[in-house]
C-alpha cells in the first residue's frame, strides 16, 4: 500500500471512468464516504471512513465492508465489460478478520479472473496500520448491453 497521494493522471482516470457510469459511484457509496483513489484494469483502490459506517458496538459494520468490496469489484467488472457489455453482480462473499473502530479503511481490488462472460475480483480491506480487516470476493456476469 502506497503512502503517496494519487497522481493527477490517476485522478483523471477515475473521473473518466465514473463519468461513463449512469449515476457515477451511486448514492449509497456517496452516503458511506467511499472514494476511489486509483483505477486501472488491474487494480482499483478506494478508501472509506469507519465513522458513520459502524454497528451498535462501534465497530466497522461488516455490511459496510461488503458494500465497499462490491463497489470496487463492480467498477472493475464494468471496465472489463465495456463498451458492449455491462456488469451485474451474481455472487459476493466476505471474511471479516479483525475489527476497525476509527480512521479510514483502504480497499484494494485485483482481478482473479476476467473472461468474456464473467469477472471475479478479490478485495482486501485494511486499516490504517495495514492490518487486514476483511477479504472479499465478488463475481459479476458480463452481459450484453441493451
Amino acid at each position: 500500500m502506497s503512502d503517496q497521494p494519487p497522481t493527477d493522471q490517476a485522478l483523471s482516470s477515475v473521473d473518466a471512468v465514473l463519468a461513463q457510469m449512469p449515476e457515477g459511484m451511486g448514492a449509497l457509496n456517496e452516503k458511506m464516504g467511499i472514494e476511489i483513489t486509483e483505477i486501472s484494469p488491474d487494480r482499483i483502490v478506494a478508501t472509506m471512513p469507519v465513522e458513520g459506517n459502524t454497528q451498535p458496538y462501534g465497530l466497522l459494520h461488516g455490511g459496510a465492508s461488503v458494500v465497499l468490496a462490491e463497489s470496487l469489484g463492480s467498477v472493475g467488472s464494468a471496465i472489463a465489460a465495456a463498451p458492449d457489455r455491462i456488469a451485474v453482480g451474481v455472487d459476493i462473499s466476505a471474511t471479516h478478520h479483525r475489527s476497525a473502530t476509527s480512521g479510514t479503511v483502504t480497499a484494494v481490488a485485483t482481478p482473479a479472473h476476467v473472461g468474456r462472460s464473467m469477472a471475479t475480483w478479490e478485495v482486501v480491506i485494511s486499516d490504517e496500520r495495514g492490518k487486514r480487516v476483511c477479504t472479499a470476493r465478488i463475481t459479476c456476469a458480463l452481459v450484453p448491453a441493451r
